[in-house]
């Protein structure tokens, strides 16, 4: 999180203690309550089911309440010594639905999956609640993250099948990330191509190093759109997924994404970080769909790089947003 970031100092409210919490990582398909019944052996099958029943427990920081609940390998079971406390659900704008996949256009400030104190304030966790107010015992998968400070396109499943074939081919089945990066300074050229190997310190924090054996392939496609004052608005492509792969190669050239400090000492004039995912290009491995779905550029972006922004039609911003940003068709033979 940046230090310049106004939610630094937002309420603690709904945090959990992990002094209060264990998490078990599941390693085999089962239930809820049967793996319950393996990590707690010394508790009795009513003590159990009463724990469930008592909102004691989450699935991906999800509480559920449900004893036959599908768990899954990599899934994480959170048992609180207290009950967890419920939410208002928050509006969160969906761009499409099917079937097999969801995608919602993520707030800036909004952790994709839950973190050990942040349970409730996640995009996992709201679109959870979404999934099964319409079905019961429905849920979601993760498929891929965005880093809380980064907005847009962010794609769950909706069931394992789909969840196991993207994640295995994701590499193959991705056709295109893009961006919108604004950086400062606006002397960057006007387009470009950035390959650098990238390896992670001790402190978790992402460098620059020509050394192959300890760092990843990073590659990264911009180009300068829009510039205001010290500003640039850039279209950007990236073609691996490595860790904060943006900011670290701009940064690298001197170009820093504005409001994310960890990298450089940018000014921060929207506050929030100036990236957003708007737009993921992907093929459903099992049915074969050509999905582009789009996430439209924020405001606060416009703003900046353009002036006071025109009079737009305003957006819906409840859960059963519009899915007119989504289009695919048909892969051809």
């Amino acid at each position: 999180m940046n230090k310049n970031d106004p939610k630094r100092n937002r309420s603690k409210k709904g945090l959990v203690n992990p002094e209060y919490t264990k998490t078990y990582v599941v390693h085999h398909e089962t239930t809820l309550l049967e793996f319950l019944k393996q990590i707690l052996p010394q508790q009795s099958e009513k003590n159990v089911k009463r724990i469930i029943m008592n909102h004691q427990v989450a699935v991906g920081g999800v509480p559920t309440d449900i004893f036959r609940f599908p768990l899954y390998d990599e899934d994480e079971v959170t048992l609180a010594w207290k009950p967890i406390r419920n939410h208002m659900p928050r509006p969160i704008p969906i761009l499409y639905e099917d079937d097999d996949l969801i995608a919602i256009d993520k707030p800036s400030g909004l952790l994709s999956v839950a973190s050990d104190k942040e349970k409730g304030r996640t995009a996992y966790r709201l679109v959870s609640e979404y999934i099964s107010s319409k079905h019961k015992g429905a849920r979601i998968f993760v498929v891929h993250r965005l880093d809380e400070d980064t907005s847009g396109v962010l794609v769950f499943a909706k069931n394992i099948q789909t969840r196991l074939a993207l994640q295995k081919n994701w590499s193959k089945v991705v056709k295109a990330r893009r961006y919108f990066a604004i950086v400062e300074p606006a002397d960057i050229q006007k387009e470009g191509t950035l390959e650098n190997y990238l390896a992670q310190d001790k402190t978790q924090k992402i460098y620059v190093t020509t050394r192959k054996d300890i760092g990843k392939l990073a590659i990264t496609k911009f180009k300068k759109i829009a510039e205001r004052g010290k500003y640039a608005l850039l279209d950007v492509n990236i073609f691996t997924g490595r860790k904060n792969q943006i900011r670290v190669q701009l940064g690298h050239i001197g170009h820093f994404v504005i409001g994310d400090d960890k990298y450089g000492e940018p000014s921060n004039p929207i506050g929030r970080m100036g990236l957003h995912a708007y737009e993921l290009d992907f093929i459903h491995p099992l049915t074969k769909k050509d999905y582009q779905i789009k996430a439209p550029m924020p405001k606060v972006f416009k703003d900046l790089i353009y002036g006071e922004a025109k009079a737009e039609k305003k957006e819906p911003t409840s859960i059963h947003f519009s899915r007119s940003s989504f289009s695919y068709k048909r892969r051809k033979r």
